[in-house]
């Protein structure tokens, strides 16, 4: 360093010496983008095992025929559905938008619900709600991803020795099982991994696709669009019904919005365009020029462009990465459910934070048992990654469609942009989804029912939810009453009243209603603690919460007696410890003299009915019901005590 640097000036602009933490930085830069490789580009990084095999499958009910023009006009639109749809729709514009830097369709949804109050509430409201049936349409993809990732790479052995087929069905069902029953431990250790293991494979993917492409170098002609136009519009009747396969080559790319939070906007967007979308491209021009070379290896291309010797060591690789998308798409269903509970579209989930280092790290044991029933029949139903790939895309397509939709009019407001910038930019990306989705609608009885199929399912359960949530609000605040009057009773009969030492904490909805509790406790107990605390969580549109903002205590208007009400913020990604939160509470205002470590917790619960009002439709009413009594144990959620907590009913009818 020169003297000028060390005295704590600036050098000269020529002064090429490191400063302190440059290396740090780099360091830290660069595990961002390994990181990314393993999480975020697991599942269109395997999309080579079986996209383009999947074009070309003869037992489509629309073949597309193995000639030189389509292998050309396949690859060249492969290519440039991965420039339009990866490129440019996510990484180059939809990761600009973020909710306090996260990313995917329910941050989309989260800053629609903060526009709700403001122009264009009605419009802000539909898209919500289209944004929703998106987000089901990804739990819908997160049972279809495991089962043909893991299928596809299993079905390698037809290849390697076409004599243990038998083994397909069988050995993907185990690893499937397995895979879903080490989620509980989390994937912290195994997280690691991914990044390195995936580097492998992407280099193997383009040293693959180089040897391909040297057998047929005149395949590199489909760079051009021109293959594309030529092969969409002069054979559109074939090419219309191939774009149902060609989406495969971007599934996944949900997952470089939706991760955007964990590793950043530049450490995704240099994984994809160094290395990622290089190696993709690579692969898919040596499969079309092997096929050009041998029409025959339509039947297996990815596998078949290894020499011979390679080919069992690219099994093994291939169920690894396989493995490594379905766990990235598993804990993205984790989060889509997780983020979903706290805006109000599920009940209330159990949530296991895994690892102290990637906060991102979740295990939901009621989503991971829905997804291994629910992979593991989709593997017994279709019993080939063939059958699936239409179900597959639908999926995809559909969440890509939706998600552009929400980019487009956020965009507009947060950006001011003119209305014939919007219209006319959007009006290219969205022709683009909706041609790729009207072809795989053309596949609703080979399978894209599935996806559609599951996607209504959760989203009727998700808006029955709300509603229902909705009318139960209502019926508890007219029986709890307002807050002040019953706090300002509580203090005017405070001589009347058995008063015991300690801490009570009621744990509220808001500070207009009182405690469901706290009036029985009035009511029929006739005691009231010392110390009284009225604590109601809310849920912030934001990931997390600082410190500085996460307790707000309010007197209610009256002095300070021993009865508080504290507003307690979390973020929709954060665990909601109730007692840790209160405890800074105490530190900073109380002296301690509330006393949170032996404190009592009060909870309010309620059992639900079916009435003959016709609130909703009987059947939704049922549905209500069922789904509430998943709700996940309200000690738990918020880590009260068990010891230490007293639980008090009441009955309310729907």
């Amino acid at each position: 360093m020169t003297a000028a640097g060390s005295a704590g000036q600036p050098g000269p602009a020529t002064d090429t010496a490191p400063q302190p933490g440059h290396g740090v930085r780099d360091a830290t830069r660069l595990a961002l983008v390994v990181g990314a490789l393993g999480v975020v580009f697991g599942d269109i990084g395997t999309s080579p095992i079986y996209a383009l095999q999947t074009v070309f499958n003869p037992a489509d009910p629309h073949p597309v025929p193995v000639a030189p023009e389509s292998i050309y006009g396949v690859v060249s639109l492969m290519f440039w559905s991965m420039v339009i749809i990866v490129t440019v729709t996510y990484v180059l514009l939809a990761m600009r938008i973020d909710n306090d830097g996260e990313g995917g369709i329910m941050a989309l949804i989260t800053l629609l619900h903060k526009w709700k109050q403001g122009r264009g509430r009605r419009a802000a409201l539909t898209l919500a709600a289209l944004g929703i049936f998106g987000a089901s349409l990804f739990l819908g993809d997160s049972m279809i991803t495991p089962a043909i990732s893991v299928l596809s790479a299993i079905e390698g052995i037809e290849v390697v020795e076409p004599r243990l087929d038998s083994l397909v069905i069988p050995l993907t069902a185990l690893i499937i099982v397995v895979l879903f029953l080490v989620q509980r431990k989390g994937t912290a250790v195994v997280g690691r991994a991914f990044g390195p293991v995936m580097i492998v494979w992407f280099g193997v993917l383009a040293v693959l696709g180089i040897r391909g492409i040297g057998g047929h170098p005149e395949i590199l002609k489909a760079l051009s669009p021109y293959y594309a136009a030529h092969f969409l519009f002069d054979h559109f009747h074939i090419a219309f019904f191939a774009l149902a396969a060609i989406v495969l080559c971007v599934t996944g790319a949900e997952a470089l919005y939706a991760d955007m939070g964990h590793f950043g906007r530049p450490a995704i967007t240099k994984a994809w365009l160094i290395l990622v979308f290089p190696a993709l491209l690579l692969n898919y021009m040596g499969q079309g020029a092997m096929i050009l070379e041998d029409g025959a290896a339509v039947s297996g291309p990815f596998f078949l462009l290894a020499p011979g010797w390679a080919r069992l060591p690219l099994l093994l690789l291939a169920t690894a990465a396989t493995i490594i998308a379905a766990q990235a798409v598993i804990t993205g269903a984790y989060s889509v459910a997780a983020q979903a509970s706290r805006l109000g579209y599920l009940p209330r989930l159990r949530i296991d934070h895994t690892s102290a280092e990637q906060y991102g790290q979740i295990y939901v044991p009621w989503i991971n048992w829905l997804l291994m029933v629910s992979v593991l029949t989709l593997v017994f139903a279709f019993r080939s990654s063939h059958a699936l790939a239409y179900a597959y895309g639908m999926a995809v397509m559909g969440t890509i469609t939706i998600m552009t939709l929400l980019f487009l009019y956020i965009a507009k407001s947060r950006w001011q942009l003119p209305l014939w910038l919007v219209v006319g930019g959007g009006a290219v990306l969205i022709g683009f989804d909706l041609l790729f989705l009207a072809a795989n609608f053309t596949k609703l009885v080979h399978g894209a029912w599935l996806p559609l199929l599951i996607g209504l399912a959760a989203f009727t359960v998700m808006v029955t939810w709300q509603k229902g949530r909705a009318i139960v609000t209502a019926e508890r605040e007219r029986r709890e009453g307002p807050l002040r009057a019953c706090v300002k009773q509580l203090r005017a009969e405070l001589p009347k009243t058995n008063c015991v030492s300690g801490t009570a904490v009621f744990l509220n909805r808001g500070k207009l209603t009182t405690p469901l509790a706290l009036r029985a406790n009035m009511e029929h107990n006739h005691v009231r603690h010392k110390q009284i605390v009225i604590a109601s969580i809310e849920t912030q549109p934001v990931p997390r919460v600082g410190d500085e903002d996460r307790v707000k205590e309010d007197f209610l208007g009256f002095a300070d007696d021993g009865i508080v009400y504290v507003q307690i913020r979390f973020g929709y990604m954060e665990v909601q410890d109730v007692p840790r939160a209160l405890a800074q509470l105490d530190r900073a205002g109380h002296g301690g003299r509330l006393h949170i470590g032996d404190a009592s917790y009060f909870l309010s619960t309620i059992h639900l009915h079916a009435s003959e009002q016709p609130t909703m439709a009987q059947w939704r009413k049922h549905l209500f019901i069922a789904t509430s009594r998943i709700t996940a144990d309200a000690a738990d959620h918020f880590r009260l005590p068990r010891e230490r907590t007293i639980i008090m009913g009441s009955q309310i009818e729907v």
